[in-house]
């Protein structure tokens, strides 16, 4: 099958529809056109987890190729400003089995068991414009400390709903939205939210919140978010940068989140305090996070996304009940060698205090190790390359080595 005959196949929500109808009017395109961009996105993605522990599944591992579509409208003319965003994507399985299917670059085959051999969905949204205040409607990637989209495979997730920020006001940013449906990173489909390691579906989420730049140095910001009939949350943050002259910085990254039940769900209580302070000088980054989880309950977020949590690496997140974690972390930029677009990154977590079903203290690590090369010249001008390696043991959970190989290159079309 074609790339493009799977979008003709695709759902597009009614206010999209609208939005286009609104644009095919000549005098509404001058800075909608003019103020357009788009850009093809290529990911040659490989993927190999291995199971460490006794009686799981040997690995799983996979290998597949994405293109991504992005388009992104202007506004049309007037007090009231219209426009389109558009996100094709598109995934062919390269290598897979059905016996190292799974690592979520591919959607299941239900039929034959493993992976399916290609996919494609479509993300779109009208917008509209009035001063400094936008709305959005329809279906895109969100990153927002209450609700951020999953984009650590071929291909991201996304959600449906509405988004609109405010920024009438110089230093704030009041922002809100509504959704009601998610699509995970390896299916075509959207479907109802659920709340990871808590249970229930709903078809409801929202937040409203505040960011206020009391000067460029320092933000604080402001969330409540609700799945509704599931769980409620509260969330401050706070982040300053401070320049310490002679090429140094101190970046302090704090926050808190609580979280409750929300309708007749069962009692539901966890607070997450997290702290990131990461020294910078000379293309060296040293940093140090705690995290710490208080309460009955892991932390709450929407399953099949990613929480807004310092102590969040590349397989675990550290939000179990009652867990305490440490991060240390390195990255180096070898342009300060001369080798500009090589750049390195290492990190250790280590998390102890969980509560297990089983007597006695839960325990777990996680290593990571982020080498990346982007071309700078050449026949290869742009193209990245990235390997990803993650180690995890843990005493309550799975035991992990995992290798992600990524290629990606970006083509700006207008």
């Amino acid at each position: 099958m074609k790339p493009f005959d799977y979008f003709s196949r695709l759902s597009v929500p009614a206010s999209t529809l609208l939005g286009l109808g609104l644009l095919c009017a000549p005098s509404a395109q001058a800075d909608f056109l003019a103020d357009s961009k788009g850009s093809l996105e290529l990911r040659n993605f490989y993927f190999n987890r291995d199971f460490r522990q006794p009686g799981s599944r040997e690995k799983a591992d996979e290998w597949a190729q994405g293109f991504l579509l992005r388009m992104e409208s202007g506004y049309t003319e007037g007090t009231v400003g219209f426009g389109l965003d558009a996100l094709g994507m598109v995934g062919y399985k390269l290598d897979s089995g059905p016996g190292t299917a799974g690592t979520g670059l591919l959607p299941a085959d239900t039929r034959h068991g493993g992976s399916q051999d290609s996919y494609g969905k479509l993300a779109a949204a009208a917008k509209v414009r009035i001063s400094n205040s936008t709305l959005k409607v329809g279906s895109f990637q969100m990153k927002d400390p209450v609700i951020i989209s999953n984009d650590t495979r071929l291909l991201p997730g996304t959600f449906q709903g509405a988004l609109v920020n405010v920024q009438e006001i110089d230093h704030l940013k009041l922002t809100g939205g509504s959704f009601d449906q998610i699509r995970y990173v390896d299916s075509t489909d959207d479907q109802k939210m659920t709340a990871n390691r808590i249970g229930g579906s709903s078809d409801k989420f929202q937040f409203a919140g505040a960011d206020y730049q009391w000067s460029p140095n320092l933000l604080t910001q402001y969330r409540y978010g609700k799945l509704e009939d599931i769980y409620q949350q509260n969330f401050l943050g706070l982040v300053h940068n401070w320049d310490l002259g002679q090429g140094q910085s101190l970046k302090t990254d704090l926050r808190y989140a609580r979280s409750a039940e929300d309708g007749n769900f069962r009692p539901l209580d966890n607070r997450a305090l997290g702290g990131m302070f990461t020294y910078s000088f000379k293309g060296n980054s040293l940093g140090f996070g705690y995290q710490r989880m208080s309460g009955k309950d892991p932390f709450p977020y929407i399953g099949h996304s990613d929480p807004y949590l310092v102590n969040f690496v590349q397989i675990g997140d550290f939000a179990n009940i009652d867990e305490r974690s440490l991060q240390v972390r390195y990255d180096y930029d070898f342009a300060q060698l001369g080798l500009p677009g090589l750049t390195f990154m290492t990190r250790y977590v280590s998390g102890d205090n969980v509560q297990r079903t089983i007597p006695g203290e839960g325990k777990e690590w996680e290593r990571n190790t982020d080498i990346g090369y982007v071309f700078q010249d050449g026949a290869l001008k742009g193209v990245g390359v990235k390997w990803r390696n993650a180690t995890v043991r843990s005493n309550f959970g799975n035991d992990l080595d995992e290798n992600r190989l990524i290629i990606s290159y970006t083509l700006a079309l207008w």
